[in-house]
């Protein structure tokens, strides 16, 4: 079945049991799990699942991808000497550059503040609650899992398996205990009794706009429009949301997944007086998702397209962005191959240089510009 397991849920029955982080002062709190700000829940009748399938095995969708994923050789070397800071620094930067790298799909590796820091990481065979069925990656992991430098933070959007991949949680935290070093996990509100049975003990949960430091790096959870689920009986019972990172000597923001939303613009208000001119401006870099969206009639409030992902892009202030979440698993009904080309159009229609929203190869490891000013 062609359908992602990431999105059977959308149609499944609610049987969510109480929230026992409710907080009525919190609009985006409910009695039994969590609301986006903007469109409340993202839900989605049966029948409309069904509609989709069938016109997408009526269409023969999504049609093969004329060229392939880019991908070229991961540069170890570099990713391995990049100077982390001491565990009781509060330095919040490096005396190395920093440097993104694409792993694939949400999977990147940014190296700023001092801090190895791993987002979604998914290195399985398949976005799937079991490696048998469900959606295959294709193209391999652009960096594999034993080949990365110590991971210091991972951060988690929510809980989709495309997401949130068990085998690649269990394996990074028996990395970090066989290296006899720590990798801390931050995820959103409600997934820290799911990495505990895992016996991940190292988990910090936050809400919106809660704010976790490590070694003087600030992580923010940030509003996104989304859901959550790994099942049919815990609809939005666990919080989703991007990150905002802000370290000296760098400034980035990781998407996650989101539909568009005005939480975007939220987000840059919101951090407005850590990002004046003075202190830098705003985010140097932004990790948008530009892939997995149509079709529109179905996506469309949970999953942005490209054109939303420029206007995300402008919407946070961003000095630059990259595209992610495209050409590694087949999702929905566009060709793998097409978000690159939808978002040239995007850019042009924003009047946004290529420069200033790219995409990258799979493994590559491309220099970000530091901030102008050691102040987060």
């Amino acid at each position: 079945m062609r359908v992602a397991i990431v999105l059977i849920a959308i149609c499944a029955p609610i049987l969510a049991a109480a929230n026992p982080y409710y907080d009525p002062s919190k609009p985006h709190h409910t009695p039994d799990g969590f609301r986006n700000h903007y469109v409340g829940e993202v839900n989605k009748p049966f029948t409309d699942l069904v509609r989709w399938q069938w016109e997408s095995w009526r269409e023969g969708l999504p049609k093969p991808a004329q060229t392939p994923t880019p991908r070229v050789a991961p540069d170890l070397a570099r990713l391995q000497a990049y100077q982390r800071t001491p565990a009781d620094s509060q330095a919040g930067q490096s005396v190395s550059a920093p440097a993104l790298t694409w792993i694939g799909h949400a999977s990147l590796l940014m190296q700023a503040g001092g801090l190895n820091v791993l987002t979604d990481p998914i290195f399985s065979e398949r976005a799937s609650p079991v490696q048998l069925f469900g959606p295959r990656r294709v193209v391999a992991p652009g960096v594999a899992l034993e080949a990365l430098p110590p991971v210091d933070v991972v951060i988690i959007s929510h809980n989709h398996y495309d997401h949130l991949d068990r085998a690649s949680i269990v394996a990074l935290h028996q990395k970090a205990v066989a290296e006899g070093g720590r990798t801390l996990f931050l995820v959103p509100l409600g997934l820290k009794p799911w990495f505990t049975a895992l016996g991940v003990d190292s988990v910090v949960e936050l809400d919106w706009w809660q704010q976790h430091t490590v070694r003087g790096v600030d992580f923010v959870l940030t509003p996104v429009q989304h859901w959550s689920a790994r099942g049919v009986a815990d609809r939005s019972t666990t919080l989703w949301g991007g990150w905002a990172v802000l370290g000296r000597d760098l400034h980035w923001y990781f998407g996650g997944d989101t539909g568009y939303s005005k939480d975007f613009a939220d987000t840059r208000l919101r951090l407005a007086t850590r990002q004046t001119e003075a202190l830098g401006g705003g985010f140097d870099i932004a990790l948008l998702r530009i892939g997995a969206y149509a079709p529109r009639w179905f996506m469309r409030e949970q999953h942005i397209n490209p054109d939303e992902a420029v206007q995300m892009h402008l919407d946070l202030g961003a000095k630059r962005s990259v595209g992610m979440h495209w050409g590694t698993f087949a999702l929905t009904d566009e060709p793998l191959d097409q978000p690159p080309i939808d978002l040239a159009l995007a850019r042009r229609a924003h009047q946004v240089p290529e420069p200033h929203f790219s995409v990258m190869a799979v493994g590559e490891t491309r220099a970000v510009p530091a901030r102008p000013h050691a102040n987060p």
